[in-house]
């Protein structure tokens, strides 16, 4: 009643269905703005993404980039729903031309490539950090699922390697060797660097979400 009489403080007369109607679009913008926001994570997102996957040092057939931080910092801070959709939009995105992967290379070929894996993989990384991440505010918890999405994302671009790469099976160590050993140290320490940006940043995100 208190809000009836707000919306009619100039009218002491009002159709109930004007009421009705007023109440009902609040609620309908309000669910826009909802979406509309969350768009506009998944773009500053995937360009986060793309960025720092221009950051590169050149190593073996699988570059050294900044993605794997990017990827753990989105889904740290937004969750799992917005971590996917911000990495499968930067996939998308590169995957019609636009030069957003490592070297600033683009197309579907680097997709389909011997890489194409662990750029896929992300999502993984995105969808198991994102999940726990939303269930606790630990530091520790938060970094320990980052790195079960590394590993993650390490399994699925590394059977993808293994079949893609040559047209003869190559050995699980000598690819292991190449694609993954090399990247653990590094990694664990993106995992580092993007959990303490999410204990830092998600609390004030929030608030401006509230």
């Amino acid at each position: 009643m208190v809000l009836y009489h707000y919306l009619n403080i100039k009218s002491n007369i009002i159709d109930k269905r004007e009421f009705t109607a007023k109440i009902y679009s609040v609620i309908i913008l309000d669910k826009r703005n909802i979406k509309i926001k969350d768009l506009a994570y998944i773009g500053v997102s995937s360009a986060i993404i793309a960025v720092c996957a221009w950051i590169t040092i050149p190593f073996g057939a699988v570059p050294f980039t900044l993605q794997t931080l990017a990827v753990c910092l989105v889904a740290g801070l937004f969750g799992a729903k917005t971590g996917m959709a911000s990495v499968a939009v930067y996939i998308l995105i590169g995957a019609i031309g636009v030069p957003v992967f490592s070297g600033f290379k683009g197309g579907i070929g680097v997709i389909a490539g011997a890489t194409g894996g662990y750029i896929i993989g992300f999502i993984f990384t995105a969808l198991i950090t994102g999940i726990i991440s939303n269930k606790t505010k630990k530091p520790f918890l938060v970094f320990g699922a980052m790195l079960l999405g590394i590993a993650a994302c390490y399994i699925f671009g590394t059977v993808w390697f293994m079949l893609v790469y040559t047209k003869e099976a190559m050995p699980l160590s000598k690819t292991l060797a190449l694609c993954v050993t090399p990247f653990i140290i590094p990694d664990i320490i993106k995992a580092v660097a993007a959990a303490f940006l999410v204990y830092r940043l998600r609390d004030k995100i929030l608030k401006q979400n509230s």
